[in-house]
């Protein structure tokens, strides 16, 4: 009786190594690399869901309260302010007529709501794309947390930014939650930066920068917000 070995194949599974980004202190120079988390930085970017993130949040701006008054919401006498005929004029009604100065508004805006849905996944994903958009174009950059605990002083931020070459155009940075105080007393004063938390943090804020800086602590709690 011949026995027959059956070789059992087994599949190995490479792990996927996360990106490595440099971290940077505020002298500009390069302190260690961290290993961007996979679950964030490996969210495929759709450029129709930004489209659809940028609309919403854009019109979600609208707040809808213009009004006019119609001639049925003028005050005044609505006497007919003369005869019929034999006055060789128009024929009119009352003063409130949209012809007359101080009369009513034909076709006028009136208050709307102009809101649109986004749901929490939406959104999510919005975010998480437009990080990896930046990412991949080079437009992402981490910093120590030791940013936190800088001196209230533009200067400071000035040096960094001519240090890492980030003079021109519109940067962002993201710091954790309620940790907003000095670096922001720091960044108020450069017309081009934006100090953001990131539970406040949205894909149009992102798009709309050229440079996103964010702190590694923050990367860290949008991982375990992200679990």
């Amino acid at each position: 009786m011949v026995t027959e070995n059956k070789k059992k194949t087994v599949k190995k599974t490479t792990k996927k190594i996360g990106y490595s980004i440099p971290v940077y202190d505020l002298t500009g120079k390069t302190e260690k690399d961290y290993l961007l988390p996979e679950n964030i930085f490996s969210v495929k970017v759709s450029p129709k869901l930004l489209s659809q993130s940028v609309r919403a949040y854009l019109t979600n701006q609208r707040q809808g309260n213009a009004s006019t008054k119609t001639r049925g919401d003028v005050t005044g006498s609505t006497r007919k302010i003369y005869r019929q005929k034999g006055t060789g004029r128009a024929r009119h009604g009352d003063i409130k007529a949209p012809i007359f100065v101080g009369g009513g508004v034909v076709g006028g805006p009136k208050p709307k709501n102009y809101a649109l849905k986004f749901n929490k996944k939406q959104k999510r994903k919005s975010l998480l794309g437009a990080l990896n958009l930046k990412k991949e174009k080079n437009n992402l950059v981490v910093l120590n947390d030791r940013f936190l605990k800088i001196e209230p002083k533009t200067k400071i931020l000035i040096n960094f930014f001519n240090k890492m070459n980030l003079n021109k155009g519109k940067k962002l940075i993201v710091i954790p939650n309620e940790e907003k105080r000095n670096l922001s007393l720091a960044a108020r004063n450069i017309s081009n930066v934006e100090v953001v938390e990131l539970r406040s943090l949205n894909a149009y804020q992102i798009l709309s920068s050229q440079k996103i800086l964010i702190l590694a602590k923050a990367i860290d709690m949008l991982t375990k917000n992200n679990k």
